[in-house]
């Protein structure tokens, strides 16, 4: 067996750029580095802990290895039970001197513990060795090992028929709450995703396309799975014994008490114009993509037109990455900046601003597409068309007043052969007939982008969530000359190794075992680490393709379907292979993601009216599936199916119309929400022991409390015996009419 290590703190003695420092400043370094480095450990054994250091696996990296004896263990679980109790959170057990005895703790529970008690302020009882904060400044990270037994079993459970591989619970008891919590949403959403894929495949082979009939269903079904999982995450925090957790969240290290809340408050709001200034770039960078792919790439007719087509692709790839990791460093500034009190509501109001803009981003094509080039395609193409000849007339024309002309060498055009000057009008880079512009409109536009969404972008992630890493890392590996290692730390294939002087050198079973194991560390110390808001992030934004789109592609849900039975999969093989452990946190809220599914689906309403309004068939085209737009390019009468082509105050008609129907869907969701939140109240919580046992909860514990003191409880007979004392009506009360009345009574009758 190797050595019980229950965290492994990362110390970085040399700084990445050391090498440009001066002799002087290195030397300075190092004596700072081995003060905070004896300052570490010191810490650490004064506090009971075990800590021992060994060479990482760059030059200048040192290990620490924590272990937590059994004595300090107990103290730790005994504060934190007393403080469950005293903040109200469910229990079941009242505190007690013996408390790691009467109940053990599960790895996650223990890791939690003693990552709290190493990283929490001295304020809330720590020892505030926290990474990056000035005093330890060396101090790169603090994180757990994986256990590999458990994770082997993990992914040699997994079959065609089971999704979640091994119980919750056991999730739960190895990675905490936080991650329990996810893989049990991603089940229950997997497993209700069964029936708008079921609905889904029905419609498209059978049904009507956008029918209202399946909208209306699929926004029932929305509205109902977000209203029952936050029902579910009642029971969950209940059964966990986590219900209001955050009242005993330890306080970030950055927090300021003597903060004014109003502060706070203007902090925040200062935060919105960056957001919307940010939103407004991307929208106008992502129109402008827009624009460039559907229109002017298939106007364009010059030299290079195949090349042309990648150039919206390119321009996306080359920019909105770099506007969105610009602006999550500038969110992240800003939430620190905010002084949140919790790590929760600090990951909530960051996790708010990355998302709006990477649900902007994923939703703002399709959405363009369903609301501008569908019904408005040939007028926006047309108005282009105009700008574009105009413009490239008066380019040429301007050209050639400073005598600047254009001959076949220069592979503009045919034309021009032998050198001769070619014209504005010679120069035909652009079409200019309006038929043929018009058949280049994309009919079945819509379902290729929810195909591509749905289908080609969801294997792209797992492919960059499973196999990407294994690349990466093998590149990274063949060029330090280490040869291919995975998540694991196991080699594959012969190699030389040279060991470190710290390192035992023996050939004895001990000795090799603990190479093992340092091995094993080092290249757990160099994955990254586990951040569960981006499979949140995935996950929620699947959820707003399938609410809000489906209806344009009804398979769509299916798809998704098919996806997250690999996902779940896909998921725990990240989580075992190619990041460290995730750091167990107590959480009773899968937090501001449920507040977006339910705007999600608010906006579902809105936008599945729109859809049904503009572009359902007509009654005598009921029975044909595709696309809205009239299949027909030659049809030069209608851009829908059954709306004559909009003149200026047709086209205002049409929007006011779809506005006003919109606006009655959402008053329409109100009310459905309404009444589904009732019937699943009735139907799952109330009654159920859950809800029982909230209810008398904070009763139990007092009980419990009072009858701990010898006290009794309210529902305990008191039988105590009568004491003679001094009393001048003594004789009063020895005196008993009763009986004699109901005997005479009696002998009356």
């Amino acid at each position: 067996m190797p050595p019980h290590v229950d965290v492994v703190i990362v110390f970085c003695a040399i700084r990445k750029k050391a090498a440009s420092f001066s002799k002087e400043q290195v030397r300075q370094n190092a004596v700072k580095a081995e003060k905070q480095y004896s300052k570490l450990i010191n810490t650490l054994t004064r506090a009971g802990l075990k800590a021992v250091g060994r060479r990482g696996e760059s030059q200048g990296q040192l290990l620490v290895m924590v272990t937590c004896p059994q004595n300090v263990l107990a103290k730790l679980i005994h504060c934190e039970r007393h403080s469950d109790f005293l903040y109200g959170l469910p229990m079941s057990k009242l505190p007690s001197t013996s408390d790691f005895e009467s109940a053990p703790l599960s790895p996650a529970d223990r890791i939690r513990l003693i990552l709290g008690f190493i990283s929490s302020t001295p304020e809330d009882g720590g020892l505030g060795i926290i990474p990056g904060r000035k005093e330890w400044d060396l101090v790169e990270s603090v994180m757990a090992l994986h256990d590999h037994d458990f994770n082997d079993h993990w992914i040699r459970l997994w079959t065609r028929h089971r999704i979640a591989s091994v119980e919750l619970e056991k999730i739960r008891d190895q990675f905490g709450d936080s991650v329990a919590l996810y893989f049990f949403f991603l089940t229950a959403y997997t497993q209700a995703l069964i029936f708008p894929a079921a609905l889904g495949t029905i419609y498209y082979l059978w049904g009507k396309p956008y029918s209202a009939s399946y909208s209306t269903l699929l926004l029932l079904w929305s509205i109902a799975f977000v209203e029952w999982w936050r029902l579910q995450e009642r029971i969950l925090s209940i059964r966990w014994c986590i219900r209001g957790s955050w009242r005993v969240e330890k306080r970030r290290a950055d927090y300021l008490p003597s903060f004014p809340w109003w502060k706070q408050e203007m902090r925040m709001m200062a935060g919105l114009p960056v957001i919307l200034l940010f939103a407004t770039i991307l929208a106008v960078m992502l129109t402008g993509i827009f624009v460039l792919e559907a229109f002017v790439t298939q106007l364009y007719k010059g030299p290079g037109h195949t090349y042309v087509a990648f150039a919206p692709t390119i321009l996306f790839s080359l920019l909105v990455p770099r506007l969105l990791a610009m602006y999550q460093k500038l969110a992240t500034n800003f939430t620190d900046w905010e002084n949140h009190k919790h790590q929760s509501s600090h990951s909530s109001s960051l996790s708010l601003k990355v998302f709006t803009l990477s649900a902007m981003n994923a939703y703002l094509g399709i959405a363009l597409s369903a609301f501008v080039y569908v019904p408005f395609g040939e007028s926006v193409m047309n108005f282009v068309q105009s700008y574009l000849f105009t413009g490239g007339h008066r380019a040429l024309a301007l050209l050639e007043k400073y005598n600047v002309s254009f001959n076949a060498t220069s592979n503009f055009g045919a034309r021009g052969a032998g050198g001769k000057k070619i014209s504005a009008a010679g120069l035909n880079l652009w079409e200019s007939d309006r038929k043929s512009a018009r058949r280049m409109l994309n009919s079945s536009r819509l379902q290729d982008q929810m195909f591509a969404f749905s289908v080609t972008n969801q294997a792209v992630d797992t492919f960059t969530a499973i196999g990407l890493p294994y690349i990466l890392r093998a590149v990274e590996s063949f060029r330090n000359g280490k040869g291919f290692r995975n998540g694991n730390g196991k080699g594959h294939g012969k190699k030389k190794r040279v060991a470190f002087d710290d390192e035992p050198v023996g050939h004895d079973a001990h000795g090799r075992e603990e190479r093992e194991f340092l091995e094993r560390v080092r290249s757990e110390v160099v994955l990254p680490e586990y951040d569960v808001f981006t499979d949140y992030s995935e996950m929620v934004t699947q959820f707003g393709y399938v609410a809000l789109w489906s209806t344009i592609w009804p398979l769509a849900p299916a798809m998704a379907l098919f996806n997250n039975y690999i996902e779940a999969r896909s998921d725990a093989f990240k989580i075992a292979v190619h990041t460290r452990r995730p750091t167990p946190v107590r959480t009773d809220t899968i937090g501001p993601w449920l507040e977006s599914l339910s705007f999600l689906t608010w906006l579902s309403a809105l936008t599945n009216s729109a859809l049904v309004y503009l572009f359902r068939p007509p009654d005598q085209q009921e029975n044909e599936l595709g696309t809205m737009v009239a299949a027909n390019a030659t049809d030069e009468s209608q851009h829908l199916n059954h709306h004559p082509l909009p003149s200026l105050a047709a086209t205002r008609e049409l929007l006011m119309s779809a506005l006003l129907i919109a606006l009655f869907a959402s008053h329409g969701y109100l009310v459905m929400r309404a009444a589904v939140r009732h019937v699943l109240k009735h139907a799952i919580w109330t009654g159920s022991k859950e809800m029982k046992e909230a209810e008398h909860v904070e009763r139990e514990m007092k009980e419990k409390y009072l009858s701990s003191l010898g006290q009794c409880t309210p529902d305990e007979n008191v039988m105590l015996e009568a004491t003679d004392e001094k009393d001048e009506w003594a004789t009063f009360w020895t005196i008993d009419e009763g009986k004699d009345d109901i005997g005479k009574m009696l002998k009356d009758l």
